[in-house]
């Protein structure tokens, strides 16, 4: 890609994480998707590059001059300038995506290379494993773009193999039935469970998806069932979602919001177990909508100092009335209460 067009795609990087209200330096374009390439295929291709962890597409656009799509990704870890790709090469044998951050500085070829050496010795390969791997080496195959395809294939290989296998932790049943039947999960702890499983999950999207259907039975499964049937490509965290419509409280998220400000301090409740009460309420109101993730540390402190009783003394040492603009977080809050 010409630097040109690289810097004008960095400044729209910049723009589309302000609108988006993303950390800039968790995000990265995806230049060159195919019109035809779902959000659900590109975060699984975009899955097997290690160094960016669990991805999620928040939009797409068309770009005129490359006369392709254009991706908005957010990367759960912080995309370090040595360990970014300057391309991901799609399975499918598409041409490559071009990625773009707002620092790019690529590793060089020695950087490369040492990488490169320390990977194959971490998966037990030599280097001149390399040439035999996909098919007897020809003369033909001494290009830069046989190594990347080779290279590729590799690790595509290598890595998801292990986590389509790997163990894990089963879900405990869930069916939707009321009263819920012994040995079966109610929906908040099922669907914290869930998430969970799928959050810190490497593996693709397809064994997410089974891996939630194999802890669904009765009238549960029947929705989920009819989800997929109406579109296979729907994702794991769209399943949770239509399990929380069909058998989650009907309350909005403003209800919840108005009913988290009315929670008081029980009598002899210890202030550490008033903030632990309040966590999961807080978090429920921010599930549904009634209140932005980036605001539950403030929302907090002020419930706290609203519903807290005969506490003023250590609420006055904590100093938490001036530090409203800059409230501490959940476990920083709970360790200073205890401490």
């Amino acid at each position: 890609m010409e630097q040109q067009l690289y810097d004008r795609f960095q400044t729209d990087l910049q723009n589309w994480c302000k609108g988006e209200d993303l950390d800039v330096n968790h995000a990265m374009l995806v230049v060159g998707v195919g019109e035809d390439d779902t959000i659900a295929k590109i975060e699984e291709e975009l899955q097997t590059v290690r160094c960016w962890g669990r991805v999620r597409v928040r939009g797409k656009t068309f770009d005129v001059e490359t006369n392709s799509l254009v991706a908005l990704c957010e990367c759960r870890e912080v995309l370090s300038t040595l360990s970014v790709p300057p391309e991901v090469r799609p399975l499918n044998g598409s041409l490559p995506w071009k990625i773009v951050t707002t620092n790019p500085a690529h590793a060089t070829s020695e950087e490369f290379s040492e990488k490169l050496k320390k990977f194959m010795l971490a998966e037990g390969k030599r280097i001149e494993d390399l040439q035999y791997f996909c098919h007897p080496p020809s003369p033909q195959d001494n290009t830069v773009e046989s190594l990347v395809r080779i290279m590729g294939e590799f690790m595509s290989q290598s890595r998801k193999a292990p986590s389509e296998n790997h163990s894990y932790r089963r879900l405990r049943p869930f069916s939707g039935t009321t009263p819920t039947p012994l040995g079966e999960e109610q929906l908040e702890p099922w669907i914290e469970q869930a998430t969970l499983l799928i959050e810190e999950s490497d593996c693709s999207e397809k064994e997410k998806r089974r891996r939630v259907m194999e802890g669904l039975k009765g009238p549960a499964l029947e929705i989920v069932r009819a989800l997929r049937f109406t579109n296979p490509e729907t994702k794991a965290e769209e399943y949770l979602d239509a399990l929380n419509r069909a058998f989650g409280s009907a309350e909005s998220g403003e209800d919840l919001y108005f009913s988290f400000r009315l929670v008081q301090q029980k009598s002899g409740e210890k202030l550490s177990d008033f903030v632990r009460r309040l966590e999961p309420l807080l978090a429920r109101v921010v599930q549904k909508g009634g209140l932005l993730p980036k605001d539950m540390d403030r929302v907090r402190v002020e419930q706290l100092l609203r519903g807290a009783v005969g506490a003023d003394l250590l609420l006055l040492q904590l100093r938490l009335k001036e530090r409203r603009n800059s409230p501490p977080t959940f476990l920083d809050l709970l360790s200073e209460i205890r401490a």
